[in-house]
């Protein structure tokens, strides 16, 4: 009992005591007021090293120039106020855009066409219309849809004949019919103007990127340089020109789709002429295969009229995307008022490429005036008011000078036709003519050293050379375009 007692004693005084072993010291947390100040504090203090990239300076910023702001310039090629000489700066913009550009794109309208002809048309001009140009325009006073309404008693403009409401009614269709076989015959007597010449001229050098026209006529597409396709593939590559509205050279089927030359003997009365290829193709159908007929096609001129579908529309927006993205240096809108809506979509979607670069121009060529608008607002670098064929003979008289001596015979001929030049030469100034100096003569002390120096090799031979000085005159020897001969070595023997 006295042992359990002194061991609880004992347990008792070492509980008291507590444990021997070390209390872990843990931080507390710091309080975010805390850390506040200790941030502001370590940002005040400098740092003592700094990185290599933080001592070296920012570069600067390279400075970029700005786009030069664009001005219009007027060239007027149709007064005879004023003289080309005196609008010289405007001239050399566009006559340098015809030599320098590798990448032009021109859209055409039927202003380059007017004046395509020659006297033998009047009879056939005064049968369909009032101008005065062997070809007629759509728009102008004395144009097409003028003329049209009066000889065909049209209740409206001209226009009619051109909207695919033509078909409709027998009255219609043969006024249609009898205006399209006037044109063709108009077209086929007509010649290419002196801006087709041109166009031909640049397709030829490879300057053209491509020609977008609105003519029916084809009067470019026959030119060299400046051929199309009909139809119009989709993709890539493709010709030059390009048809817009299509052309009288050409005739399709309506159902079948077939493409063959214009015959305009075919289009005569109100009733369209039949395809011959749907016509064998319903013979072979119901009379071998006994079956019934699907029906025969009716021929038309392959030309785009109002309020249809144009044929060749796909592709021709595959043509002008891939024209865009080339980035084309210049366009040309010449001839054209620029009404119908597709065309003015390219037109301005063209100007806008090209404009977009340093050195690009977009040039305005008709008798009028740029069409009006916000949509082409400052949208022309140089606007030419003129007839196309003056910028041509502009061109012609910078880049071909051709000057033929003319007999008194051609001079009263040309008289008589009122085609008659004065071209006036400037004199030209002697080329300085250059003297080539003389060979200058031999000296004689040279000469005179020749003949000591064959003597002396002569004496110091001995007798075996005796012959030698006898070959020798004068120091020339008898052929002189060989060198005369060594002297043979004395030969030493001893006896």
């Amino acid at each position: 009992m006295a042992s359990d007692s002194s061991l609880s004693d004992l347990s008792s005084e070492l509980s008291s005591i507590g444990s021997l072993s070390p209390v872990p010291d843990y931080p507390s947390p710091i309080s975010s007021q805390e850390q506040d100040l200790l941030n502001g504090v370590s940002a005040q203090i400098p740092r003592k090293h700094k990185l290599e990239s933080e001592e070296q300076p920012a570069p600067k910023k390279r400075k970029r120039a700005e786009p030069k702001p664009r001005t219009t310039e007027y060239l007027d090629l149709s007064s005879r106020n004023k003289s080309p000489c005196e609008q010289q700066k405007e001239l050399d913009i566009l006559l340098k855009v015809l030599r320098k550009r590798r990448k032009i794109v021109v859209v055409a309208g039927a202003g380059i066409s007017v004046s395509a002809g020659s006297k033998c048309f009047c009879a056939v001009i005064s049968a369909i219309q009032a101008n005065t140009g062997p070809v007629p325009d759509f728009r102008s006073s004395t144009g097409l849809f003028k003329s049209l309404k009066s000889e065909h008693k049209l209740k409206a403009s001209g226009k009619q004949l051109f909207d695919a409401s033509v078909y409709q009614t027998d009255s219609s269709t043969s006024s249609f019919h009898d205006m399209v076989r006037s044109m063709s015959k108009l077209v086929t007597e007509a010649k290419p103007t002196a801006f087709h010449d041109l166009l031909s001229d640049l397709g030829i050098r490879g300057q053209l990127l491509r020609l977008y026209t609105q003519n029916v006529d084809g009067l470019d597409i026959d030119l060299p340089g400046l051929g199309t396709e009909i139809p119009l593939n989709m993709k890539g590559p493709w010709p030059p020109t390009i048809q817009l509205h299509g052309g009288l050279a050409k005739m399709s089927c309506a159902k079948c789709n077939i493409v063959a030359n214009f015959d305009a003997a075919l289009f005569n009365g109100p009733e369209p002429p039949p395809c011959e290829t749907c016509v064998e193709a319903d013979r072979v159908r119901t009379d071998h295969a006994g079956k019934r007929s699907h029906g025969i096609g009716r021929l038309r001129p392959r030309m785009v009229l109002y309020n249809e579908h144009n044929p060749d529309q796909d592709a021709i927006g595959s043509v002008v995307s891939a024209d865009l993205r080339a980035r084309p240096d210049a366009v040309i809108v010449v001839g054209t008022s620029m009404k119908i809506p597709g065309v003015r979509r390219i037109v301005r979607e063209m100007c806008g490429v090209v404009r977009s670069r340093r050195d690009g121009l977009a040039i305005w060529i008709n008798r009028d005036g740029p069409p009006p608008g916000k949509e082409f607002e400052d949208c022309w670098d140089l606007v030419v008011k003129g007839p196309c064929d003056e910028v041509a003979n502009q061109f012609r008289l910078s880049h071909y000078p051709q000057h033929k001596e003319c007999s008194t015979s051609d001079i009263e001929s040309a008289k008589e036709k009122g085609d008659l030049q004065v071209m006036v030469p400037s004199p030209k100034k002697p080329a300085a003519q250059i003297l080539t100096p003389a060979a200058s003569p031999a000296p004689k002390h040279a000469e005179l050293k020749k003949k000591i120096t064959i003597k002396l090799k002569v004496s110091s031979d001995g007798p075996e050379d005796t012959k030698a000085p006898t070959a020798l005159k004068a120091g020339k020897s008898k052929n002189p375009s060989k060198a005369p001969p060594k002297p043979k070595s004395k030969s030493t023997s001893t006896k």
